[in-house]
C-alpha cells in the first residue's frame, strides 16, 4: 500500500481528472488508515487541504460519494477535524445532501442517508458554534421530516436521535423544534421501543426539548403522559437497576412536562384529570421515587388559586401530611423538599389558609424545624410565611414559640444560605406584622431578633426593606421601651438617616422611615440620636417629593420633629 502521504497526493491529482478507479483505490486506502489510526490520518488529510476538493466528489452522478462522506465523517471526529471541515463548507454539504437524499427509501440512497447522518452526528457533536450554525442553515426540519420518514431504519433513527440530543442543547434550537412535529414523532417512535437503550436514547432527547413550554403542550397533546403513565405502573415494583433508572426518567420527564402552565392545566382537567389522580396515587406510595415526583407533581399543580383550592377541598393536605410524617425520622430528604414545595403553593390563595391551619399544617411543618438542610429550611420558612399572612391568631400562636423564633434568629446568621437567611427575616417580621402581638415582639427581642429586623432595613430587596420597617414601626408602637436597647446598638437611627438621605430609596422606603422616625420619638435615648443627626434638613427636602405620601409624610414628620427639638 503506498504511504498516506503518497496516496493523499495522488487524491488530488485523481480528484481533478475524475479517474473512478484511482480515486475508489486511493479514498478505500484513506478509510482504512482512519481506521487504524484516526487522529494522526486526521491531522494529515486536515494539513494537506484535500479537504476542500471533497465538495467537487460529492456530485450526484459521483459513484465514491459515501466513501468521501465517509471519511468527512471520521475527520469530523474531534474539535480540530470540525473546524476543518466547518471550513471546507461541511455544513453547507451535510444538509444539502440531507435534503435531497430525505425522501428516497430505496435501500442504496437509505445507505447514503446514513452516511450523512453520521458525518451530522459527529459534526454537531459538543460545539455550540456549529452547532447553532447548522440550525440556522435549517437542519432540524430536515432531520425531522427523516425520521418520520425512515422510521423503520434503526440505524438512521438512532444517529436523528444522537444529532437530535446535541442539537436540542442549544436554547435557540428549541423554537425550531416547536415548529416540526418532532413531538408526534418521538412519541410514536417511543411507543414501538421495548428496549431499556433505545427508550433512553429518546428520553435523552425528550428531557431537554420538554423545557420548552410549546413543546411541553405538543408531547402532553402527543400522549406522552400515557406512555410515562404505563412505565411507571410496568417498572414501580421492580429492583432491576434498568428498571429504576426509567422508572425515574419517566416520573421526572412527567414533572417537568407539568411546570408548563397550559400542558398542566390540560392535565389537571379541572382536577377530575386521569393524569391528575394518577399523580395523586403516587403520594402514598411506597417507592421514594414516586412519593417525590408525587409531591412535586402537585406543586406544579398549585401555581394558580383555582387549582389549590380545588385540591384543598378534595383533600390533598392530609395527604401530604401524611407523607411528611412517614419522613420526620431520618427522612428523604428530597421527600421532605417536594412536599413542603407543595404545602407552600397550596397556602397561597387567602381561602386555603384557615383551612390548612386548622387541619394542623404548622404542626406537622414544625417538626421539620430541627432539620440542617438548608433546601428544607428553605420551603419549610416559606410553607409557614404564606400560612400566617394575615392570620392573626396563627401567627401570634408562633410568634410565641420560643423555640421557633430561636431557630429563625440563628438562620438570620446562614450567611452561606441567602434564601434561608432571606426567608427568616421575612418570616420574623411577619410574625410581627400579622399578630400586632406586644407578646410576639417580646419573645423576639429576647430572643435577640431586632439586629436582624434593622439589618434587613439595608437590603437590596425593596419588599424586604419595607417588611423590616412596617415590622420596626410596629415595635416602635408597641414594645419600644423592651427593644430601645436593641434598637440603639443595631444604629437604627443612623441607617434611617441613610435611607432617608439615599436618593435611591424606594418612595415606600422614605414614607415607612419617617413613620419609624416619628414612632421613635417615645424613647428619650433614640429620640438624642435623631436630633443629633440633623434630620430636619433631610426631611424638609423631602417635602417636595413628586410621590404625594412622601410629601405629606415629610411635612407631618417636620412638624413632629419641630415641635419636639
Amino acid at each position: 500500500m503506498d504511504s498516506l502521504s503518497d496516496t493523499l497526493k495522488k487524491l488530488k491529482i485523481t480528484a481533478v481528472d475524475r479517474t473512478e478507479d484511482s480515486l475508489e483505490g486511493c479514498l478505500d486506502c484513506l478509510l482504512q488508515a482512519l481506521a487504524q489510526n484516526n487522529a494522526e490520518t486526521s491531522e494529515k488529510i486536515q494539513a494537506s487541504g484535500i479537504l476542500q476538493l471533497f465538495a467537487s466528489l460529492l456530485t450526484p452522478q459521483s459513484s465514491c460519494k459515501a466513501k468521501v462522506a465517509n471519511i468527512i465523517a471520521e475527520v469530523a471526529k474531534n474539535d480540530e477535524g470540525r473546524s476543518a471541515v466547518d471550513q471546507a463548507g461541511g455544513a453547507q454539504i451535510v444538509i444539502d445532501h440531507l435534503r435531497s437524499l430525505c425522501s428516497l427509501t430505496d435501500p442504496a440512497n437509505e445507505k447514503l442517508l446514513t452516511v450523512f447522518c453520521g458525518m451530522l452526528m459527529n459534526y454537531s457533536n459538543e460545539n455550540d458554534s456549529l452547532q447553532a450554525q447548522l440550525i440556522n442553515m435549517g437542519v432540524i426540519p430536515t432531520l425531522v421530516k427523516l425520521l418520520g420518514i425512515h422510521c423503520q431504519n434503526a440505524a438512521l433513527t438512532e444517529m436523528c436521535l444522537v444529532a437530535f440530543g446535541n442539537l436540542a442543547e442549544l436554547e435557540s434550537s428549541k423554537e425550531q423544534f416547536a415548529s416540526t412535529n418532532i413531538a408526534e414523532e418521538l412519541v410514536k417512535l417511543f411507543k414501538k421501543q421495548i428496549e431499556h437503550d433505545k427508550r433512553e436514547m429518546i428520553f435523552e432527547v425528550l428531557a431537554p426539548l420538554a423545557e420548552n413550554d410549546a413543546i411541553k403542550l405538543q408531547l402532553v397533546e402527543a400522549g406522552l403522559v400515557e406512555c410515562l403513565l404505563e412505565i411507571v405502573q410496568q417498572k414501580v415494583d421492580s429492583d432491576k437497576e434498568d428498571d429504576i433508572t426509567e422508572l425515574k426518567t419517566g416520573s421526572d420527564l412527567m414533572v417537568l412536562l407539568l411546570l408548563g402552565d397550559e400542558s398542566m392545566q390540560k392535565l389537571f382537567e379541572g382536577g377530575k384529570g386521569s393524569v391528575f389522580q394518577r399523580v395523586l396515587s403516587w403520594i402514598p406510595s411506597n417507592n421514594h421515587q414516586l412519593q417525590l415526583a408525587g409531591a412535586l407533581a402537585i406543586a406544579n399543580f398549585a401555581r394558580n388559586d383555582g387549582n389549590c383550592i380545588h385540591m384543598v377541598d378534595n383533600g390533598i393536605v392530609e395527604k401530604l401530611m401524611d407523607l411528611l410524617d412517614r419522613h420526620v425520622e431520618d427522612g428523604n430528604v428530597t421527600v421532605q423538599h417536594a412536599a413542603l414545595s407543595a404545602l407552600r403553593n397550596l397556602a397561597i390563595p387567602v381561602i386555603n389558609k384557615a383551612k390548612m391551619l386548622s387541619a394542623g399544617v404548622t404542626e406537622a411543618v414544625l417538626k421539620f424545624l430541627k432539620s440542617e438542610m438548608p433546601p428544607v429550611q428553605f420551603k419549610l420558612l416559606g410553607t409557614l410565611r404564606m400560612l400566617i399572612d394575615a392570620q392573626a391568631e396563627a401567627a401570634e400562636q408562633l410568634g410565641k414559640n420560643v423555640k421557633l423564633v430561636e431557630r429563625l434568629v440563628e438562620w438570620c446568621e446562614a450567611k452561606d444560605h441567602a434564601g434561608v437567611m432571606g426567608e427568616s427575616n421575612r418570616l420574623l417580621s411577619a410574625l410581627i406584622r400579622h399578630s400586632k402581638s406586644k407578646d410576639v415582639i417580646k419573645t423576639i427581642v429576647q430572643s435577640g431578633g431586632i439586629k436582624h429586623l434593622v439589618t434587613m432595613a439595608t437590603s437590596e430587596h425593596v419588599i424586604m426593606q419595607n417588611e423590616a420597617l412596617v415590622a420596626l414601626a410596629l415595635i416602635a408602637a408597641l414594645e419600644l421601651g423592651t427593644a430601645e436597647k436593641d434598637l440603639e446598638s443595631a444604629k437604627l437611627v443612623q441607617i434611617l438617616h441613610r435611607l432617608l438621605a439615599d436618593e435611591r430609596s424606594a418612595p415606600e422606603i422614605k414614607y415607612n422611615s419617617m413613620v419609624l422616625i416619628c414612632a421613635l420619638m417615645g424613647s428619650e435615648s433614640l429620640h438624642k440620636e435623631v436630633q443629633d443627626l440633623a434630620f430636619l434638613d433631610v426631611v424638609s427636602k423631602l417635602r417636595s417629593h413628586e410621590n404625594k405620601s412622601v410629601a405629606q409624610q415629610a411635612s407631618l414628620t417636620e412638624q413632629r420633629l419641630t415641635v419636639e427639638s
